[in-house]
């Protein structure tokens, strides 16, 4: 089982580091790069490729941490009563976070751009789908940097806790 639960491990790590990447690299690279071009339209060209890419960091969080937590159901005899609530509840929180980031903050963004129905760089920034545009902005931000916190915890929890399996009693 322990082969199994390192797959688990390696599989959230692997979304962990590409959220992670899309946060601190993609999406200010893709802003930084066109306005420095002077691209016209450059926040609504980096807003588009940023959203996409978005989409695909969401979902896969949410479909990676469903997978896991029935996974975590197949290992429970494995792990102590703290360790497995704790693996639950992270992972509950990358699902419902990546899951709400995604099909609730997201979708509301994306009707807020196409009610604009300007370019978001020809809106004035006191329309009032923009500021409430730049709120869900805000939302986005924090849904996905909580997704990635309780998944760095999960890790660890899976991790650092021992297991068990691992507990035998000294003589």
């Amino acid at each position: 089982m322990a082969i199994f639960n390192n797959i688990r491990m390696l599989l959230l790590a692997s979304w962990l580091g590409m959220a992670i990447f899309f946060s601190a690299a993609v999406a200010p690279s893709a802003f930084r790069v066109l306005r420095t071009f002077d691209v016209p339209d450059a926040n609504e060209i980096a807003g588009t490729i940023v959203s996409r890419t978005l989409a695909i960091v969401n979902i896969s969080g949410f479909i990676l941490s469903l997978i896991l937590l029935i996974t975590a159901f197949a290992l429970k005899k494995s792990y102590g009563r703290r360790s497995f609530t704790f693996q639950i509840i992270f992972l509950l929180m990358v699902a419902i976070t990546t899951g709400v980031g995604e099909w609730v903050i997201a979708a509301r963004m994306r009707g807020l751009r196409a009610a604009m129905g300007l370019a978001i760089d020809h809106v004035p920034v006191d329309d009032p789908n923009r500021l409430v545009f730049a709120a869900l902005h805000g939302y986005s931000v924090a849904a996905l940097g909580t997704a990635i916190m309780a998944a760095a915890l999960a890790i660890l929890v899976m991790a650092l806790v021992p297991r068990k399996a691992d507990r035998t009693p000294t003589r």
